[in-house]
């Protein structure tokens, strides 16, 4: 896993937030609102499998260049949500007037990052999350609280009920304290509401997103009507002069025998229950802002970039030029055109095949979430991604690696006879079992997922017979390296047909291996493969 922290600087441009963040990246607070969302109307929201395989928590701290909490939230929901309309004109007109609009841009960034510390993550909650419910004892607050109203004014007519009214107070205190925990539950995020009213309703009087206006409004002052109620989830934290103390001191004192604070503390849960959609208005009016700034501005700060093109027809389209990267520093960009036949890949490790997947695999995604992607030109039809590149053993669940990778690639098999457009990553299919039925399961199972042709496979693998099997409807390209005096060079460029050169016990002996090891491992290469030539030949006849 990449360390983000450690990429060199980038160059200054004239946006700010223009680097990758420094920041410590929480995925349990960030993935919250992608976690929780309700997906059902999505082309295909990405899973554990494609976000390990493509390194997209990496790739997101890299693309990042938000300035609140709620902006993240939704840049990375939209990295990882792939709707069934690709429409990026709203998130494109807005990017072209942040740019022309240089001082309201940087009045916008500044507003945001007022919205950056901690506790902005959870609004999220106050839309997705069920509020808590009152308990079936809580008409006894009432009563209670009723009691000590009566009793409070009687009692300067009978002494005898300063008693009572003390027990009262003692057992109110119990409340009290009680619905404390249930302010604490929520002092994270419904205090947050009011700077995300008074921010969304700046944003408005600036033209942000104008046809909005009505509804960012109308959402922004029916949450402004419970401020007063609000403050009341609100820490009272820092320093307060004695005046203050002492006008604290008796509002408690207030509450606690009147239970004020447990019955405003439902009643304004009950409440915002009802603005579920206000609160989500705003929070996506503010993400799409943040989102629009911060892709803008990665835009501005990698080599090269381009706005896709998209393509209606039965068919896969897929054609790229110089393709690459950007986590790879001085990456090495490729160029291909799909032409009705998916891509097999061979050559040894390291020399580029795995990274190529992953290069074509994060386009097509970001293709279709950001509409940015890291090429000069990319062609493409909507389409689902499915990955099988990190498999990993479940120890706890008792399953082997073999075990994982047949489910991951059932999975492939069921998603290929889908009416959508497909493609499918593998790297090394059926590693994990001999060589034998390794090739033998592989040839199957790769036919099989081209048999529709609204599917595209990548694969990578060692095995050239595979290669060999697969040559009538796979495309054949490879990658290599050269050895040059005593040296392994690589050049990571992809090459059309299959690997042809052998340096695998050459690489052996640059590495001062043992000669009685090296001259034994040339002796039996000779002859297997001579084998194999005479295995072939025979069931040719």
């Amino acid at each position: 896993m990449l360390n983000l922290v450690n990429i060199g600087k980038l160059k200054k441009t004239e946006y700010s937030g223009k680097e990758p963040k420094e920041d410590d990246f929480n995925f349990d607070l960030i993935g919250h609102y992608f976690k929780n969302k309700d997906h059902f109307a999505s082309f295909q929201t990405i899973d554990n499998q494609l976000i390990n395989d493509l390194d997209l928590q990496e790739l997101f701290m890299y693309i990042d260049r938000t300035h609140s909490k709620i902006g993240q939230q939704y840049l990375y929901n939209q990295l990882l949500s792939i709707n069934r309309t690709l429409h990026f004109e709203e998130q494109e007109d807005l990017i072209n007037y942040l740019t022309e609009h240089k001082e309201k841009r940087i009045k916008i960034q500044s507003l945001l990052s007022k919205l950056n510390k901690r506790d902005f993550y959870y609004i999220s909650n106050l839309f997705l999350d069920e509020f808590i419910s009152k308990p079936k004892w809580y008409w006894v607050v009432r009563i209670l609280s009723i009691a000590g109203i009566a009793t409070l004014l009687l009692s300067f007519l009978f002494n005898k009920l300063f008693i009572l009214l003390l027990i009262i107070y003692i057992i109110n205190m119990l409340f009290y304290i009680w619905n404390k925990n249930n302010i604490l539950i929520y002092s994270d995020s419904i205090p947050q509401l009011m700077p995300l009213c008074k921010i969304a309703k700046e944003f408005v009087v600036m033209g942000i997103i104008p046809k909005t206006k009505i509804q960012i409004l109308s959402s922004a002052n029916s949450i402004n009507g419970l401020k007063n109620q609000i403050r009341f989830f609100k820490s009272k934290t820092g320093v307060m002069s004695e005046i203050e103390s002492v006008l604290l001191f008796f509002r408690e004192i207030i509450n606690i025998m009147f239970l004020i604070e447990p019955q405003i503390v439902f009643n304004v849960l009950g409440k915002l229950d009802k603005k579920r959609n206000e609160i989500h208005t705003l929070f996506e009016y503010i993400g799409k802002i943040d989102s629009a700034i911060s892709i803008a501005s990665m835009r501005t700060n990698i080599p090269h970039y381009c706005i896709p093109t998209f393509f209606n027809t039965n068919k896969i389209t897929l054609d790229f030029t110089d393709i690459y990267h950007p986590l790879i520093p001085d990456c090495v960009s490729n160029s291909l055109q799909i032409q009705d036949k998916s891509i097999l890949l061979t050559g040894s490790n390291m020399s580029g095949k795995t990274t190529f997947i992953r290069t074509v695999a994060l386009n097509v995604l970001f293709a279709q979430t950001l509409n940015t992607c890291f090429a000069k030109t990319f062609k493409l039809s909507q389409t689902r991604l499915f990955s099988a590149i990190r498999i990993a053993d479940d120890l706890f669940g008792d399953k082997s690696y073999f075990f994982e990778e047949v489910l991951t690639i059932k999975n492939m098999i069921t998603e290929s006879l889908s009416d959508c457009k497909n493609i499918f990553l593998l790297d090394e299919i059926f590693k994990g079992t001999n060589t034998v039925e390794r090739i033998a399961a592989g040839k199957a199972v790769l036919s099989y997922l081209t048999k529709l042709e609204n599917n595209i496979v990548f694969v990578s693998t060692h095995d050239i017979e595979l290669a060999d099997l697969l040559k009538d409807t796979y495309e054949l390209y490879h990658f290599t390296e050269v050895i040059q005096e005593e040296q392994i060079h690589f050049d990571y460029k992809l090459k059309r047909g299959k690997l042809s050169t052998k340096n695998a016990i050459r690489i052996l002996e640059i590495n001062n291996y043992p000669p009685q090891i090296t001259e034994e491992a040339r002796r039996l290469s000779t002859e297997l493969e001579y084998n194999r030539q005479q295995a072939d030949s025979t069931a040719g006849q």
